[in-house]
C-alpha cells in the first residue's frame, strides 16, 4: 500500500493485545497509534487518533465491543472496524455487521489470515474469516424480508428477526451483546412501529413477511 495505514488495536486480554500490536507493527504499512481495553476507552482513542483501522474484540474489560463498534461507525464513517472474537455464531456476526464493523474472523485465525483481513477492510473490502463465512446464507435469504418493514432501524429490525425466531428478551439480549433493558426498549419501539399491542402480533407480521433470523449482512469469505 503506498499511504501508511493507523490501527487502533482494542482487547482486554494484555498478552494477545500486545500479539496484536506485534503482527501490526510487522506489517510495512500500518502502524499502532492506540491500544484499549474497554469500550469507552476505545471510542475515546478512536475520536483521538481517528484510526483507519480498529481491530476490535466483542467481549472487553467493560463495556462491549458491539456498542463500541456502533458509535465509532457512526462518529467516524472513513474507519474500518474488523471485529476479532471468540465468539463464532450467526447471529454475532449479523449484529456485528450492522454496528458497522467491515469484517469478522474468530480468534483460531491464523497471523496470515488476520492479515489478509486487515489488507481487505483497508482497501474497503468487507470480509469474513473461516467458521463465520457460513452466515451469509442465512442473512443474505432474510434481505427481502427486512425491507418489509421501513421504518424500522437496523437495530429494531435484527430484533424483529430474533423475536420471530422464537427467543426471549434474555436470549436476545445475550446472543446481540445487548442489556436486558435495551432489549425491551427495542420492543416496545418496533410495537409501536408496527402498531401492534402485543408480542404474537409482531411476531405473527415478522414472520408473514418471510423472518425467522438475523437481519443481513453483506460480506465475502477469507480462503486463508
Amino acid at each position: 500500500m503506498s499511504q501508511l495505514k493507523t490501527v487502533l488495536v482494542v482487547d482486554d486480554h494484555p498478552m494477545f493485545r500486545d500479539g496484536l500490536v506485534s503482527l501490526v507493527e510487522s506489517l510495512d504499512w500500518a502502524e499502532v497509534v492506540g491500544q484499549a481495553e474497554d469500550a469507552e476507552s476505545a471510542v475515546a482513542l478512536a475520536r483521538d487518533a481517528r484510526p483507519d483501522i480498529v481491530l476490535m474484540d466483542l467481549h472487553l474489560a467493560a463495556g462491549n465491543g458491539l456498542d463500541a463498534t456502533a458509535r465509532i461507525t457512526a462518529e467516524l464513517p472513513g474507519t474500518a472496524v474488523l471485529v476479532l472474537t471468540m465468539v463464532e455464531n450467526d447471529d454475532a456476526v449479523a449484529a456485528a455487521l450492522h454496528a458497522g464493523a467491515r469484517g469478522y474472523l474468530v480468534k483460531g485465525a491464523s497471523r496470515a489470515q488476520i492479515r489478509r483481513a486487515l489488507e481487505a477492510v483497508a482497501d474497503g473490502e468487507t470480509i469474513l474469516g473461516r467458521g463465520t463465512a457460513g452466515a451469509l446464507a442465512r442473512l443474505t435469504a432474510n434481505g427481502d424480508a427486512l425491507s418489509a418493514f421501513p421504518t424500522l432501524t437496523d437495530r429494531e429490525r435484527e430484533v424483529l428477526g430474533q423475536l420471530a425466531a422464537g427467543l426471549s428478551n434474555g436470549e436476545i439480549a445475550a446472543r446481540l451483546f445487548l442489556s436486558d433493558k435495551t432489549v425491551r426498549n427495542v420492543v416496545s419501539a418496533i410495537f409501536g412501529k408496527l402498531e401492534v399491542s402485543s408480542r404474537a402480533e409482531a411476531v405473527a407480521r415478522a414472520r408473514d413477511a418471510g423472518l425467522g433470523g438475523a437481519a443481513p449482512g453483506l460480506g465475502r469469505r477469507s480462503d486463508g
